[in-house]
């Protein structure tokens, strides 16, 4: 048979132990090549540390270009923006072409922005897609610096999901260090009616009560739809004051699959069987929040994790044309959300527990899990 051209499109979770996979299980028929946006690739349960001022950027990221070395894979550091099925080969944004035998998915998602309606807006924080998340947050926070002293400031996060409530207590945590001598009012919008869709009762609970704790008014059945002079208005139009807001809700796939022949979902998620590839196609593959599995699942990275190992084995498969193996998603996953404060809530289906203890063990799984895939003298 010969070479084998694997293509790793992105450097998501799932990606990471692919690439584990096959430096510690070579194969020398396999060539891989990975595209990516960025040598590093941000750990999505460490980014609440970081919004917070706990770790720095550093600390949160894996070294995706060192795992590509231990992997004997070629990293090429351009995004896609468009695939031939056909000629079986993808473009990258830098004008090159990549070919491939077989290719996986493993992108993120992004988000439908707000939209925008008149002048002096507020502060807008869109918190997908996660790798440029660092540079819109660093913009923000340059422009806090230079508010007057005294005064209030609103910031309003829009998403009540367990990303949404746990980036906005991180991100008053750290404006209320940077700033303390601006008064920071929390507020969060939500369209569903309660915390947490999905979680149960004593989780949501607990979010409730860390978020009352921080000083966020929770607003529910409320769904934020245009940013407007002084804020957002809702799908009623109220107008809820903000002069910051954080957008955490509205995932959807990257734009350019929209342009692709690739099976999307109503969302422009890539549409995929249990084993991971695309129908009637064997030899394309998606993973992570970028997929769509029926039934659907939440947009977690434990998902991707989960993913990670079963991918890594049917690619190999794939790539040897050897029949491919259903992957079965877990009944229940344990969702670790900070709060801002030194403390994490624990959340498994109707079980919740929340205490600083949760936080120390969340931020000891967050560490294990980046320092796997990161060379023995990075942190």
């Amino acid at each position: 048979m010969p070479m084998q051209q694997l293509l790793l499109i992105g450097a998501g979770h799932a990606h990471a132990f692919v690439l584990e996979a096959f430096a510690q299980q070579p194969a020398s028929d396999i060539a891989i090549t990975v595209v990516s946006d960025s040598p590093f690739a941000a750990y999505s349960g460490s980014v609440p540390a970081w919004l917070a001022g706990e770790c720095t950027l550093r600390e949160t990221q894996i070294d995706v270009a060192a795992l590509c070395q231990r992997a004997n894979a070629r990293l090429i550091l351009s995004p896609a923006s468009s695939i031939n099925n056909q000629a079986r080969y993808v473009a990258l944004a830098n004008g090159e072409r990549v070919n491939f035998d077989v290719v996986s998915f493993n992108i993120g998602s992004t988000l439908a922005p707000p939209q925008q309606l008149g002048e002096n807006l507020p502060k807008l924080l869109a918190m997908r897609p996660l790798s440029s998340l660092h540079q819109r947050w660093q913009v923000v926070k340059n422009e806090i610096s230079r508010l007057p002293s005294g005064g209030a400031q609103r910031v309003l996060g829009v998403g009540g999901g367990a990303a949404g409530c746990e980036t906005l207590m991180s991100v008053l945590t750290q404006l209320r260090k940077q700033r303390p001598d601006i008064d920071w009012q929390g507020h969060l919008l939500t369209a569903a009616n309660a915390l947490l869709p999905g979680a149960g009762y004593l989780p949501r609970w607990l979010t409730r009560r860390a978020l009352s704790k921080a000083g966020i008014t929770v607003h529910v059945e409320q769904r934020g739809e245009t940013l407007v002079e002084g804020g957002v208005t809702t799908q009623d139009g109220t107008r809820i004051d903000a002069d910051i807001v954080l957008w955490a809700t509205g995932a959807i796939g990257h734009s350019w699959l929209a342009s692709t022949e690739l099976p999307l979902d109503k969302h422009h998620f890539i549409q995929v069987e249990n084993t991971l590839a695309v129908a009637s196609q064997p030899t394309i593959f998606a993973a992570g929040d970028c997929a769509a599995l029926t039934p659907a699942l939440p947009n977690a990275g434990v998902y991707a994790v989960r993913m990670g190992p079963h991918l890594a084995d049917n690619l190999r498969r794939a790539c040897h044309s050897e029949p491919l193996l259903p992957w079965q998603p877990p009944e229940r996953v344990l969702a670790l959300i900070g709060t801002g404060d030194g403390r994490a809530i624990a959340s498994r289906g109707g079980f919740g527990v929340s205490g600083r203890w949760v936080w120390q063990w969340k931020k000891r799984i967050d560490a294990r899990f980046i320092a796997r895939f990161n060379p023995p003298f990075e942190s």
